[in-house]
């Protein structure tokens, strides 16, 4: 707010000081007018009287002569006044109205409403600098997931679509530059219930500068940065602290995986995908010869995943730079040049430029010669969804879509990004496995992850592991329904203990202190589950069927009821 008061009086110093100036020289000529009173002596205004007169006159309230008629001196001196005040007001009143329309002072008053906004936010929140593409879809999947926004941007026009988007808790959002160390203070970095910080801007440079001067305000929070050349990848990991996303690698990974693990791409993309939603249908990549059109970063990514497969390739582009001595510099569209690359005995074909209409033209070029094939497909745009549909690829890379599954993977629940990273180093057969577990608890949806920990600071863990840590809490409690003690449809995934994981823990498991558990399943057990944590009967009824004695009058009586039970 000291920035407004600075520019507000910044602009206002010379028309404040007109009018005070036009109000002192009326008052104090009012006051040297003489006048008469009723007795006919001579006699002056008080300054109060004078500065009351000139008050409700310059203001057009009305006018009236007080304490006593005025002279004709007075009322001269009056009819000047009038107008001297007058043109102070316009001169004031005008320079207000050109204050109200000065883009410093509305940004000035923008930020003040801003920063007030932000310390007001009291739940887990996430600073997501670049409200693009791929920013729109981050920020409606935290929303669905019950996280705060605050919106850093410095395009109004794409901050303006959040007034077009539905969300539960709207984000809280300012027109800035996001570089400066300022901006993000007021976006609320230091704040303790601030989650984490989202770098994903369309420039891998602005990126990394956000990126280290959020590290740098705020040491222990959480900070990603989207990042496309192995050189901004490099100086992230050289600062350290900070993790970054290449959505291009990141796809190819993923194509990787569908070459040699299907159901391990199909297990992740279940279980960070859009909670409620049909499960992604499996995808695999056919072995063999691959025809790719486009060779700029996308293409490039595509290929090193396809040497990694000691599989060939060949890339079409018309940029003679970009291909060199490996590729066939042509068109995509061009018949002859697919056929040079091999489309008629490729396993399947790779459609990465960076324009929607090619793609799609290359796709329909290539099914003439060969129908059937196998397609990989780029979308660049949002909006060009149906365009991009029409080419029917069995694999789309979306870059919006790719960031808010990784992001929140990594960001909002960072046991699931390990879980993730084991069933990456397994076999497919492995994942099957896991599928078929899934699939047995809760049927093909997408599921909600969320992780457990049993702290013995609350009231339900503190009675299970220190008051009555018998019989002993297990992995198969939490899996229980405290109100009818039926099985919750929930599948535990990870079990961490003292910072070593349990994959897939069985549910007979004892439960120690501290211990965290990941867990995936419809989203109404997670607040089952915390009522563990909290509510001690719950525990004793998940545990023993009933609600235990609490006094030593009660377990006496128990303990008498349990030793005539055999008699009866």
């Amino acid at each position: 707010m000291s920035g407004v008061f600075f520019v507000i009086l910044r602009r206002l110093r010379l028309p404040l000081i007109a009018l005070i100036t036009a109000y002192a020289i009326a008052v104090g000529g009012l006051v040297l007018m003489p006048g008469v009173d009723p007795e006919g002596r001579p006699w002056h205004l008080s300054f109060f009287h004078a500065f009351y007169v000139m008050s409700y006159t310059a203001t057009t309230i009305g006018f009236g002569e007080i304490p006593y008629r005025f002279s004709d001196a007075q009322r001269m001196w009056m009819t000047f006044s009038i107008y001297l005040t007058v043109v102070g007001w316009a001169y004031t009143l005008g320079s207000i109205f050109a204050l109200a329309q000065d883009v410093t002072f509305r940004q000035a008053l923008a930020r003040s409403i801003f920063a007030r906004r932000v310390r007001r936010i009291t739940d887990p929140f996430f600073v997501l600098c670049g409200y693009g593409q791929s920013g729109q879809r981050l920020a409606g999947a935290l929303d669905r997931l019950g996280y705060s926004t605050v919106l850093l941007d410095p395009r109004t026009d794409r901050l303006s679509q959040v007034w077009a988007e539905e969300y539960v808790q709207p984000p809280i959002f300012l027109a800035a530059d996001a570089r400066s160390p300022e901006t993000l203070e007021e976006a609320g970095v230091r704040m303790p219930n601030c989650t984490g910080v989202i770098a994903i801007t369309p420039d891998d440079e602005v990126n990394q500068t956000i990126s280290i001067g959020a590290k740098v305000l705020s040491p222990q929070v959480r900070v990603l940065a989207r990042v496309k050349s192995q050189l901004a990848v490099d100086s992230l990991e050289a600062f350290g602290g900070v993790i970054s996303l290449n959505p291009f690698e990141t796809f190819a990974f993923n194509f990787s995986l569908a070459l040699a693990k299907p159901d391990a791409l199909r297990l992740e993309e279940w279980l960070t995908g859009e909670p409620g939603t049909e499960v992604p249908a499996r995808v695999e990549a056919p072995r063999g010869h691959w025809v790719i059109a486009g060779y700029g970063r996308f293409g490039s990514a595509i290929t090193r995943a396809l040497d990694e497969a000691a599989l060939t390739w060949k890339v079409i582009d018309i940029d003679p730079v970009k291909c060199g001595d490996i590729g066939i510099v042509a068109s995509g569209l061009a018949e002859d040049a697919l056929r040079d690359a091999g489309i008629d005995h490729a396993a399947g074909l790779v459609a990465g430029t960076d324009n929607d209409a090619s793609n799609l033209a290359i796709v329909t070029a290539a099914r003439r010669v060969k129908p059937g094939m196998f397609v990989v497909i780029r979308q660049n745009n949002a909006n060009n969804r149906s365009l991009i549909e029409a080419a029917r690829a069995r694999m789309r890379f979306v870059q919006a879509d790719l960031m808010s599954h990784e992001c929140l993977q990594v960001l909002t629940t960072p046991m699931l990004n390990r879980f993730l990273m084991h069933a990456r180093t397994q076999p497919n057969s492995w994942a099957q496995g896991v599928a078929a577990r899934l699939r047995d608890t809760f049927g093909e949806i997408v599921p909600y992850t969320w992780a457990i920990t049993c702290d013995p600071a609350r009231v339900g863990m503190r009675h299970a592991f220190e008051e009555r840590p018998e019989p002993a809490l297990r992995l198969s409690h939490l899996l229980t329904d405290p109100d009818d003690r039926q099985p919750l449809p929930a599948q535990p995934l990870m079990l961490l203990r003292r910072g070593t994981p349990r994959i897939l823990p069985d549910a007979q498991t004892p439960l120690e202190p501290r211990d965290r558990v990941l867990f995936a399943g419809p989203g109404h057990i997670e607040p089952l589950q915390r009522r563990l944590l909290e509510d001690d009967s719950a525990v004793d009824l998940v545990r023993a069927g009933r609600e235990l004695p609490r006094t030593p009058l009660g377990r006496w009586l128990a303990q008498r009821s349990q030793r005539r039970a055999p008699a009866a």
